[in-house]
């Protein structure tokens, strides 16, 4: 039953246009798509899942840090890419590739204003944010005429969009919170166009906003993990396809004795015979060391097997008393959202830590 040989995370690029097409299908004729591929793109592959998105057609891009966009222009990417969170040091380098800044507050959009000016940039594109509830990042609303008039003394930037974050767009127990930030954001955006004068783009919404609040598109939408395959609700996770499968494989078997112990610190101590496998991942890897002592597992030959003792950073240990392997033997770590899932519930986390916690160490394969 071998079928790989070493730890690999397999990506499937046509599983990831189903998805983005899914996602297309929920929006009207006018609304443009933003690509989230923040974290390595969810942990896999930034560069790959960029390729695959421009033959789809993706409007923007958008990453968390500088760097992230740096390497996707060094990639050949040239579709306009976001920078959600600028830092003071990379203002310059913002500039330098081509890239467009969120600005959130007065001292970041001065320090971005100084250093356009000090390159002499005319029509610089940025992306004004704004706080409507998630506390995160944000103009506060009550800042918008005072931005309004900082922004009428200059004349080399290009407001190419104003946004905000939703907080709690999955959880419909919050449905009169998420409304009223949309509300909020209206607010904002129509006393930002009558002072100015102009009408740059408006998005509000993420993966889970695109599926419980479609009367709130605007003019942009931004989707990360629904690309991915994670609906955050069955309903739509059923309509999408699972981009990422986790392998790896036996390294060595141990028949453990009563009273033998494996891994770090005696962490486990067998009361009676039992096998065990080792396989060639860890913490280092992304696998969380809450996982030791059963309370994480893997998939063997469709049978699931537990993590026994402490993780360790390059290798797991699981009980494999009852089910028929040797070594050398395919594993899955996961290969399906529901697997996904299951593994986040047992630490008390999400899907989106599972993933983006995957090792660049770990080889990618295209499907």
């Amino acid at each position: 039953m071998t079928k790989v040989r070493e730890t690999v995370l397999e990506i499937d690029l046509k599983a990831l246009s189903h998805n983005f097409n899914f996602i297309k299908s929920k929006l009207s004729a006018h609304t443009k798509t933003l690509g989230v591929i923040k974290a390595f793109a969810y942990g896999s592959d930034a560069i790959e899942v960029a390729k695959a998105l421009v033959l789809e057609n993706v409007d923007y891009f958008a990453v968390a840090y500088t760097q992230e966009g740096v390497a996707l222009r060094d990639a050949g990417i040239c579709t306009p890419i976001l920078v959600l969170h600028p830092q003071m040091a990379d203002l310059e380098t913002i500039i330098d590739r081509g890239l467009e800044p969120s600005l959130y507050n007065f001292r970041i959009f001065r320090a971005f204003l100084n250093v356009v000016k000090a390159k002499d940039q005319k029509n610089y594109p940025i992306h004004i944010k704004f706080n409507t509830g998630l506390n995160r990042l944000g103009f506060n609303s009550l800042e918008t005429g005072d931005f309004c008039n900082e922004f009428k003394n200059q004349s080399v930037l290009d407001l190419r969009s104003v946004f905000s974050h939703l907080a709690a767009s999955e959880d419909r127990n919050e449905n009169e919170f998420t409304k009223g930030q949309i509300v909020k954001f209206v607010e904002i955006t129509k006393h930002l166009n009558n002072e100015l004068g102009i009408s740059p783009m408006r998005h509000i919404l993420n993966s889970s906003g695109i599926f419980n609040y479609p009367e709130a598109q605007f003019d942009m939408v931004r989707t990360g993990i629904a690309l991915y395959g994670f609906g955050n609700d069955p309903l739509y996770t059923q309509k999408l396809k699972p981009v990422f499968k986790l392998k790896t494989v036996i390294s060595q078997i141990h028949e453990i004795k009563p009273g033998e112990s494996v891994g770090y610190n005696r962490k486990f101590k067998a009361m009676k015979p039992m096998r065990t496998a080792t396989l060639p991942i860890g913490h280092a890897d992304g696998i969380h060391r809450a996982f030791g002592d059963r309370k994480g597992f893997v998939w063997i030959d469709g049978q699931k097997a537990e993590i026994v003792g402490n993780v360790c950073m390059d290798m797991i240990m699981v009980d494999v008393s009852t089910i028929k392997c040797e070594e050398g033997d395919e594993v899955v770590i996961f290969e399906n959202q529901h697997q996904v899932n299951l593994l986040a519930e047992q630490i008390d986390s999400i899907s989106y830590e599972i993933l983006t916690a995957i090792s660049q160490r770990i080889k990618r394969i295209l499907k």
